[in-house]
């Protein structure tokens, strides 16, 4: 199959998974654009578009379905977007940055299957400050490593019992949402922005499509278990891969 009908097919896939639990796919973007791209700006730009496509048509879904609630999720938010704007403007090399992210990466693939895998949850309240807390460390590296965060905020938020499972995936899509356009702001400030408009154009439209599907999965009664566990395989993998890539050339 051509390249350039192959990688819609597969963002389309990739989007479809990771929107049905909320997420934008960014991390598995940046890993399969890190095989056919060598601009490691272009990379990171495309992937942060990419992610704001996914997650906007997830949010509208979860704003229309009334699970997003702005008095409990304005803490997150405010404090997370400068620390990713922040976070996107440090000027790393490829190798330390594809190392910091595949570390995050395994991290919260484990604590997915972690989330996915139980079956009870104790739901609790955070307090004002705690909120500022967690999404303002979660959005440093949310720009640090190129991604939207909310990989790693939900998984964090249902060990930690915070609220009930939609509820926190409808937070993650608008958390990703906002901490890709602070970190598309960060790139464009530190003038490492980049794009090729052909390219980006045909996988705008395969993610549209595949986070456009998703998100209706997650908003209906539809059992989305099985697809987040295959999506936390999927961010174990590229995790995996990025780091022995990235640290020993091996691939895998």
């Amino acid at each position: 199959m051509p390249v350039e009908i192959l990688l819609p097919v597969l963002f389309f896939l990739v989007a479809l998974c990771y929107s049905s639990v909320g997420f934008g796919g960014g991390s598995s973007y940046l890993a399969i654009l890190g095989i056919f791209l060598t601009d490691f700006h272009e990379i990171r730009s495309t992937a942060l578009i990419l992610n704001l496509t996914v997650v906007s048509v997830g949010t509208i879904m979860y704003m229309r379905n009334r699970v997003f609630d702005w008095r409990a999720f304005w803490p997150f938010l405010v404090s997370s977007i400068p620390m990713a704007y922040l976070g996107a403007q440090l000027r790393l090399t490829e190798q330390v940055f594809f190392m910091i992210l595949g570390s995050l990466l395994l991290l919260a693939g484990v604590a997915l299957i972690y989330k996915f895998m139980k079956t009870q949850y104790e739901h609790r309240e955070f307090s004002t400050s705690r909120r500022l807390g967690l999404g303002g460390a979660i959005g440093l590296f949310a720009g640090v490593s190129g991604i939207g965060g909310g990989i790693y905020l939900s998984p964090i938020l249902n060990m930690l019992g915070w609220k009930d499972a939609r509820k926190i995936a409808s937070l993650a899509s608008i958390f990703i949402l906002v901490n890709s356009a602070a970190g598309l702001t960060g790139l464009l400030v530190s003038g490492t922005f980049s794009y090729d408009p052909d390219l980006l154009l045909t996988l705008v439209i395969g993610v549209f499509g595949g986070g456009l599907l998703g998100s209706y999965l997650s908003n209906s009664k539809f059992n989305t278990r099985i697809l987040g566990l295959l999506t936390a395989v999927l961010v174990i993998y590229v995790g995996l891969r990025l780091i022995l890539l990235h640290s020993l050339g091996i691939k895998i």
